[in-house]
Formats: structure tokens, sequence, C-alpha cells
């Protein structure tokens, strides 16, 4: 069964000269594709802009400058930039493609690296950082999915989408750019980045390498940013001991909180890496290559003397010993060399027996030429040199690979195979791989992808994140965004809702998907804090810890609430995430009651109702209320008097007059 692409990219000619083959990676701004550069006919990776950005002025400035970054730079050790431009509404980033892994991919299949390994990568990733910073190009984003491993053992940098000139290198009015982990201290607390702001994140990504795991971690990226700014980044060798003291320091050095502690940039920590390399490795690359050899402890020792010989290093010139002097002289000691004249006959002996030999061996010579000329004939004729190399057939199409095979005299035949990696119609590989030597008239099957394999998701709404994403990746689909929302009627770290990357579709109750597609999910964070009766600074840190912001609103009487507490906090209306700022409405206690007025002179039957209408707290002589004395009882004085304002937990004390 054929399955279309969902991509509408694959299959595409962007600018009539780039044939989009299949998708490599997707970003938070672009994704990345296989293409074929049809004019110089070469596989290359392009990037493309997301649709949903083409709009934003700030978005596409930013994607042009990384074009225009990285195509300065011409360094072994960065990602060459070959071609920039825009077709329709796309805009589009032509790059050098390189078949391999990332850093990133290496850290999670090996946990950590070697003293060694990490040498080699810091000394690839510094000389291109080393190329950037000379050329004034700050590339703000290191880490280790920006460092390119290829199959060839290249190691380049890439990603240059952040980078600016080093006279614009403050980030007021925007949010901070870069990954939390990476990020130095002047960025989270200044948003201000130079050089020196690559050497920090190039030092933490070093303790990364060594250790197997980030110096920072915290539940909020908010908590890994503070650690960053305040604390001070501990020793490798704290993790792991066996680390040599020398990248202890170095580390150390590239991670100082203070950038003027640190290397100015990075052609400073290169110059100083090639010394730490080669106090950690020791000279032992040097030592292996010379020679041994036994020389006697005394130049005049006997023939017996090279039993006790010691043995000493030198090098490889000094390991090939020559003839005696004396030798060479002609000078022979007693009964080894000649004493006189050789006979006559006997030298006539030794030269017909050399003529029998040379015949002999001049014979052997003919019969050996002609077996080889044989044996050579049958391997290329019907022997194993008569088989075919078979061709790496991938990424081209059906038809040019059956006509090459049958050029080749093998028998080309078609099969299918589902791929996530490679377009419809396109060929995966063949069967036998790439490579391999099969006999001529052989059959071979052509592989051609038939696009994604369909998948049924369950029902995810419900279920827990983790678990959502187990199912998920089991059916070989991928977990997309993490959308986390406050609702307080469904479980914190439960799955609200989930959709297809491709066109935004509910897959909430599950449904028919593809393998290697991406699952969006909405997953819940419970319900937001109550922080009502709380004092401001307890509702602030109750907040924070849930990633909301909290700002003192208005002020308003409270009966119950003591004032300065929170009476509530203020929720915005519509999806609250995290970031959200919340207004806190602050108690300022009772609200103060006016004491009534035209009360002095009244009998006590007139102004008792008025006064306990007001709820106030009404302290008297008992004996005005006896029965005929209300109203024989006039109010004389009242304290806090008529007019005033007084708190009803205070008393309203009250005089009386015959």
């Amino acid at each position: 069964m054929s399955v279309p692409s969902t991509d509408p990219m694959i299959g595409r000619l962007i600018d009539g000269r780039y044939q989009v083959r299949s998708r490599i990676a997707r970003g938070g701004m672009a994704t990345v594709y296989l293409a074929t550069d049809l004019r110089l006919e070469r596989r290359v990776a392009i990037k493309i802009m997301h649709g949903h950005l083409a709009d934003d002025s700030a978005f596409k400035i930013r994607f042009i400058q990384e074009a225009r970054s990285a195509a300065r730079l011409a360094h072994p050790n960065v990602v060459n930039v070959f071609d920039q431009g825009q077709d329709a509404d796309m805009a589009y980033l032509v790059m050098e493609y390189l078949p391999g892994i990332t850093l990133r991919d290496l850290l999670k299949d090996y946990g950590r690296l070697t003293p060694e390994q990490t040498l080699d990568i810091l000394e690839a990733v510094l000389s291109g950082l080393a190329a950037a910073h000379k050329a004034g190009i700050v590339h703000r984003d290191v880490k280790p999915e920006n460092v390119l491993l290829a199959d060839d053992g290249r190691i380049k940098i890439s990603d240059f989408g952040l980078a600016r000139a080093v006279n614009n290198n403050t980030a007021t009015g925007q949010a901070l750019l870069g990954t939390i982990a990476y990020l130095s201290p002047e960025l989270v607390t200044r948003g201000v980045a130079d050089a020196r702001s690559d050497i920090y994140a190039l030092g933490i990504m070093t303790f990364e390498m060594l250790t197997g795991e980030q110096p920072y971690v915290g539940e909020a990226p908010m908590q890994i940013a503070y650690q960053h700014a305040n604390d001070t980044v501990p020793v490798p060798s704290s993790k792991v001991d066996s680390i040599p003291r020398e990248l202890d320091e170095l580390v150390l050095w590239a991670t100082a909180r203070d950038p003027e502690d640190r290397p100015r940039d990075a052609r400073v920590m290169l110059d100083q890496l090639h010394d730490v390399s080669a106090l950690v490795r020791g000279g032992t690359q040097e030592l292996a290559l010379q020679s041994t050899m036994v020389l006697p402890s005394s130049r005049r020792a006997g023939a017996n003397a090279i039993a006790d010989a010691e043995t000493q290093v030198f090098g490889a010139k000094l390991a090939t010993t020559s003839p005696p002097a004396a030798t060479l002289l002609g000078i022979h000691p007693v009964g080894t060399g000649p004493v006189g004249p050789p006979d006559s006959g006997e030298l006539l002996g030794k030269k017909a027996d050399k003529r029998k030999r040379r015949g002999f061996w001049l014979f052997a010579l003919v019969i050996l030429i002609a077996a080889t000329l044989g044996g050579t004939g049958w391997y290329f004729g019907s022997g194993p040199g008569s088989d075919v190399m078979l061709p790496d057939f991938a990424s081209a199409s059906p038809e040019a690979a059956s006509a090459k095979l049958s050029e080749l005299g093998l028998q080309p035949e078609l099969g299918g195979a589902f791929s996530a990696t490679v377009a419809e119609g396109i060929v995966i590989g063949t069967d036998p791989h790439a490579g391999s030597r099969v006999p001529q008239d052989s059959p071979v099957t052509i592989i051609v992808s038939q696009g994604l394999q369909p998948i049924t998701l369950p029902t995810l709404a419900g279920l827990t994140q983790e678990a959502a994403s187990t199912l998920i990746t089991d059916l070989n689909a991928a977990v997309g965004s993490i959308d986390p929302i406050f609702n307080g009627d469904v479980p914190e770290g439960t799955v609200m809702a989930a959709s297809k990357e491709t066109d935004g579709a509910d897959l909430s109750a599950g449904g028919e998907y593809f393998e290697g597609l991406t699952v969006n999910l909405v997953v819940s964070l419970g319900a937001i804090p109550n922080v009502d009766g709380k004092t401001v600074a307890e509702a602030t840190d109750i907040l924070v810890g849930k990633n909301l912001l909290a700002i003192s609103g208005e002020q308003t009487y409270n009966d119950t609430v003591q004032e300065g507490d929170v009476i509530t906090a203020q929720v915005p209306e519509g999806t609250i995430r995290e970031g959200a700022t919340l207004v806190l409405v602050i108690s300022r206690g009772p609200e103060p009651v006016q004491v009534p007025t035209n009360i002095i002179g009244k009998s006590w039957t007139e102004a008792k109702p008025i006064l306990e209408a007001t709820g106030l707290k009404l302290e008297y002589n008992g004996f005005a209320d006896t029965p005929g004395a209300s109203n024989f009882f006039k109010v004389a004085t009242l304290d806090p008097g008529e007019g005033e304002l007084v708190l009803p937990s205070e008393p309203l004390r009250i005089g009386f007059t015959a």
C-alpha cells in the first residue's frame, strides 16, 4: 500500500535549483532538509524558515543574519554556507551537508568522554570559534547540539542563527537567546554577550563532556539561571576522580563568573589548550615513536659484555648499527679472513655453480610470470574478479537505479519499504547493500521508499505525560512540543489534549497517523495555588515556585483578612501558562465606621437603635436599659465623638445625663 508523503516540501524544487529529498531535523525557527543541488550535482542541507515566522521581520532578519555570519567564516571547523535566498514566501539557507551525529548524540550514547577525546573535540571547536571571534562574530548558542561529528572524522560547529557582531551585543528589549544550561552570568543578569560568553558556554560543555552531566540542574529554567548568576561551577574531578587537575583549572578559568577573569576570546583559550593537552597526554606519543637498542655499559667491554648491557632509548637514526671499522678497512681477525691467493680451480668451480643457479632462477621466474598471467585472466574472466561492486543508489530515482544496474550486467528488481527519512518514490538502498560484490547477471532488489509507515495511536488524553510519551515513541512516532497549562480540573502531569504536527488535527482520542511524525501534547500543571490569606512575600514565593509572576494590585477593606495580607490573586482570562502574571489584591483590614451625628441630647430610647445599626461595640451603663430609664436618660457624650471614624473592633463609649 503506497502512503503519500505528508510533508509538502518533500519533492519540491526550490528556486529552480534545489530538489528537496527528505527531512533531516526541525528546530524553533526552521526545518532542515536534505536536497540535491541540480546545478552542481551535489547533496546539500537546506534550512527553510517556518511559514508562520515568514511575516515576522525580526525573525527574518535573524535568519538572514545567520547566513551572513556563517558566510563570513571560511574555516574547516565551521559548517560552510553556500547560498541564501527567497523563493515565493520561503526564506532559505543552503549549507554543507555533513552525514554524522551531534556531540549531544555522542554523550547520550557514551555518557561521558575520556580526557583525550574531550581535548580533541575542544581543539576543533575552539579553532572554529577563534575564526569567528577574529571576524568579530559571537556565536551566542554554543552547546553540544551545535557541534557536528561527521562520519569522516571532521568536527564542525554550526547554527550561527543567534550570532551577532561584537559591537552589537546587548539583548535589551528582547528575551534572552541561547539555551539556559549554557548561558553566561552576564547574559542572565544584564543581557550582554561578547566572545567571553561563548567561552563560558564552552566551559560548561567541557564539564559535561568530562562528567556526563551539566553542573547546574533545576526543575525550572529560572532556578538554573539563578545558579549561573550566583554560584561557582564545581571542578569536574568532584564528579569523576580520575580527571586531571589541568582540565579542572581549564574549566574553572573558562567559567569564571566575572568575564574579566576568563580568556578574552577562543584564540587565547586554544593556545592554553595546547599546553594542557601536552601535560595531560604526557608526551607518550613521542616516546612510542623512538627506537630501543642495547648498548654495553662500557665502550671497551669484551664480546661477552652484551649480556650485561643496559637498555637505553635513542632516536631512530641511532638505532641502525654500522659494521666495525676494522672490517670496513679489510682487516680480519686471525682465522676469519683470506690468508693468501685463492686456488684457480676453486674459482672456476664457483663460477660454474653460479651460472647454474642463475639459469634455474631465470626458468623459475618465467614459470611464475606465466602462472600469474593465467591466474589473472581466470580471476577477472570467470573468478571472483568478475564480480560487480554495487554502487550507492540512495536518494536516486528507481528508473535511474534500474538503468545503471542493467548497464552493469545485473538484473534489477523493485522492492518497497516504509521510511521516515526518505521521501516516497525515492530509492532507500539495495539488497545486497551498496559496496557488495555480486556475480554478473545476479538479481539485485532496488528498495524504494513507500513513505511513512501508518500507525494507530491509542487515546492519549487522561494519561500521564510519561505514559503518553512512551506509547508514542513505542509506535515509532515522536513527541513534539509540550504545552503545559494550569487547569484545576485535571491532575498535574496529565495529558489534556494531543494534536498532529502536520495540520493540528486532534489526536486526544487517538487515531490514524504515521511513523516518524510528531505528536504535540497539552499537559496540565494542576490548579493555580491558592494564596488567599497569605502575606505578600509568601504568596509571591508560592507563585514563583510554579513559574508564575505576582504583582501587587489594589488594596481594599476586608473584615476577615489581616491588613497587608493577600485577599485573593486575580487570574487572567483564558488559558494560563507558565510565566503568566497574577495580580494580588491586598487587604486594608476592616473598614472603619463613622459615628452617627445628632445623637447628643437624644433619649436613650431614640439613640440606641441608631448606634446599634452601625455594628460598633457599644460601652455604657447598663442601668440605662432598665424599664422607664431609657426615656429618662439622655446621651450626653460619645467617645469617639460624632462624625469620627471607628474600627469595628474598637468600643464606642456612651455617657448619659438625667
